[in-house]
């Protein structure tokens, strides 16, 4: 993935979306729901509803990417009001969530240490 400050905007889909969904679906929701051009210089950032797992899609010029991240502990801190508005955030921004922190809040995931996968 590129890095964040090379896209022009980064938009947070404020409402949980089913994980089974894929590319499709994703890019319909930013076109039909948030009302953004999915093939924009744009990551667009989703969750799912227990706020565990984040997809991030993008359009590279040759094709969709997907960018997916699944926590084994914690959740990734998610605006609580549910509105219409779309919401915008700076590449620091996106950094601070995929760390864990909550700008309002500045707490990070607690770091998971395991012996084996299985």
């Amino acid at each position: 993935m590129k890095r964040a400050e090379d896209f022009d905007g980064i938009y947070l889909h404020r409402e949980p979306v089913d994980f089974r969904m894929w590319v499709n679906g994703l890019s319909s929701i930013v076109e039909g729901e948030m009302k953004l051009d999915p093939f924009s210089r744009s990551l667009f950032v989703f969750t799912n509803r227990n706020r565990t797992r984040l997809k991030i899609l993008y359009w590279d010029q040759t094709g969709y990417a997907v960018w997916f991240k699944r926590l084994e502990k914690d959740k990734f801190p998610w605006p609580r009001k549910f509105t219409d508005e779309v919401i915008k955030i700076r590449p620091r921004e996106l950094n601070w969530l995929l760390e864990g922190y909550e700008y309002w809040r500045l707490k990070p995931h607690s770091v998971v240490e395991y012996a084996c996968v299985s």
